[in-house]
């Protein structure tokens, strides 16, 4: 795959801005990976190679243990539980599943926001939501505390008309519903616990690569 679209995506400014946060965090213990995010971290590092930006953060996010990896120059810095589709993976627009392949963190929204804060148009709309920590549906989708607005960049895959990852509004959020997170429940977003989606928010800078493996 052409290394190009690092370029086009703005991503030179990721090996400044990774030096807030991520950079000073210690990796964890070395631990073996599932092969799907083995292949998928692979994938990354090798285009960040070509570009000459080895010491950026990314991620990777696995759908089968409903898990997300942060990474940075090869070591693993963080794994936090996730919530992604209930209705499982695919990229068509109004199919409420959780698409897969390489992605960029496009735009953060929640800066200085408190926990639970809920998110109405990626806007804050002064109301706290009530955290839920029992495994139970609401029949609602709240978005809390962060969001990270992801944009995929694989033509036919999750960019373009009617499969565009943007367009769909795939989120990064965190929300009410923490009970269930580590189950596939969404409709298509990744969730997080949100005090997990408010760290991972301080670690990434806008730009940064995000890779969804089954």
């Amino acid at each position: 795959m052409k290394t190009d679209w690092l370029c086009r995506f703005g991503l030179g400014m990721l090996l400044i801005l990774s030096i807030m946060g991520v950079a000073q965090a210690s990796p964890l213990p070395a631990v073996g990976l599932p092969e799907a995010v083995a292949v998928g971290k692979a994938r990354i590092e090798a285009e960040l190679a070509a570009s000459g930006m080895k010491e950026v953060p990314y991620v990777v996010v696995h759908i089968g243990s409903q898990s997300m990896y942060l990474f940075q120059s090869g070591r693993l810095l963080r794994q936090y539980p996730v919530s992604t589709a209930a209705r499982g993976v695919g990229n068509r627009a109004g199919s409420y599943q959780t698409p897969l392949g390489l992605h960029r963190v496009a735009q953060k929204f929640g800066h200085g926001q408190p926990k639970g804060m809920s998110f109405v148009a990626r806007q804050p709309t002064g109301q706290i939501a009530e955290l839920i920590k029992e495994p139970v549906s609401t029949g609602r989708d709240d978005i809390t505390s962060r969001i990270l607005w992801l944009d995929g960049l694989e033509e036919g895959i999750n960019r373009g008309p009617g499969i565009d990852s943007k367009s769909r509004y795939i989120y990064i959020h965190g929300t009410a519903e923490e009970g269930l997170i580590g189950q596939p429940v969404s409709k298509g977003c990744v969730r997080m616990l949100n005090d997990d989606v408010i760290d991972l928010f301080e670690q990434l800078p806008e730009g940064t690569l995000v890779n969804i493996v089954e």
